[in-house]
């Protein structure tokens, strides 16, 4: 059988993403309760970052222990992909070995490369292009406080970036409408809106982004490899903030989200990650549980 993979989240069904979603609830509950789980036993995830990371290491790493198994964590300072190997050469080498792969780097095409010469399953941590273990965790967090996401309307505030790529796929898998507010020239990528015009809304205020919506989320300004470009990000993005004010036009039972790391004062007011209606805190403690569901669905192929 080949190996499943998980670049975008076109690479799995609705069903199997809300099967994901609900699981990864129940492992969460699960740890709340004090069970040890060992689904993973002898199995290894090799773990590529090309990137730096917080919240992806921490959590499929620690993912990995609770189920029983290992991680290995790879960097190109350390390893021959640094080093000119080929990506196909250094994929069936590194899958020969291990039970999964992960990788976060900057080039989506890396990862593709990647998982078409890999023999085991490839998991896409994070690329220029794309964030999808974010929106596994972003939609279980919701799920989890508001129920399905179905029907509702999500409002993104900020730059076209992978995140916002990741939210326009979500919305056609998850079945919810989504208004993007960004300033001219950061817009999401041309092709993904035609592709979901009927799902998507794009504008440039942000507060016809947010009227009626259930659920604001936002990114930094300058992500990574963009540093140079932070005070034309600033100047650019200055009146797209999430802050209460913006929050008072959505519906009154709305909720906030945000990757992290937040820079307050920028995309976000100072107090928007402890507001009453910021999910935040539970949303990065559900990359753990997504990504664990996601490990035993993919390395297992069954979700128990």
């Amino acid at each position: 059988m080949a190996a499943r993979h998980f670049l975008t989240l076109n690479d799995m069904t609705t069903t199997e993403l809300e099967d994901l979603v609900d699981h990864g609830s129940k492992l969460r509950n699960e740890r709340r309760r004090g069970m040890t789980r060992d689904s993973l036993k002898n199995r290894v995830l090799a773990m590529i970052f090309e990137k730096s990371s917080t919240r992806t290491r921490v959590s499929f790493e620690a993912g990995m222990t609770q189920l029983g198994g290992a991680a290995l964590f790879l960097s190109p300072r350390d390893t021959q992909l640094g080093r000119g190997e080929p990506i196909e050469d250094s994929a069936i080498v590194i899958s020969s070995m291990v039970d999964a792969v992960m990788i976060r780097t900057f080039a989506h095409e890396t990862v593709e490369r990647f998982a078409a010469a890999s023999s085991v399953p490839v998991i896409n941590a994070l690329t220029d292009e794309f964030h999808p273990c974010q929106l596994l965790a972003d939609m279980q967090t919701y799920r989890e406080h508001r129920g399905s996401i179905r029907g509702a309307t999500v409002a993104w505030i900020g730059d076209g970036n992978n995140m916002c790529h990741s939210y326009i796929n979500a919305a056609a898998q998850f079945d919810f409408h989504l208004n993007v507010a960004c300033p001219e020239g950061y817009e999401p990528a041309e092709a993904l809106l035609e592709a979901h015009r009927d799902r998507v809304t794009l504008v440039r205020d942000p507060a016809d982004a947010a009227r009626n919506a259930h659920l604001l989320v936002t990114d930094v300004w300058a992500s990574m490899g963009q540093e140079d470009e932070q005070k034309s990000r600033e100047r650019a993005f200055r009146d797209y903030q999430i802050n209460p004010g913006l929050l008072a036009v959505a519906d009154k039972d709305a909720v906030f989200m945000h990757c992290l790391p937040a820079h307050r004062g920028e995309e976000v007011s100072a107090d928007m990650l402890e507001h009453p209606s910021s999910l935040v805190w539970d949303e990065a403690e559900n990359r753990l549980h997504a990504q664990k569901a996601l490990l035993e669905f993919l390395i297992l192929n069954r979700l128990d």
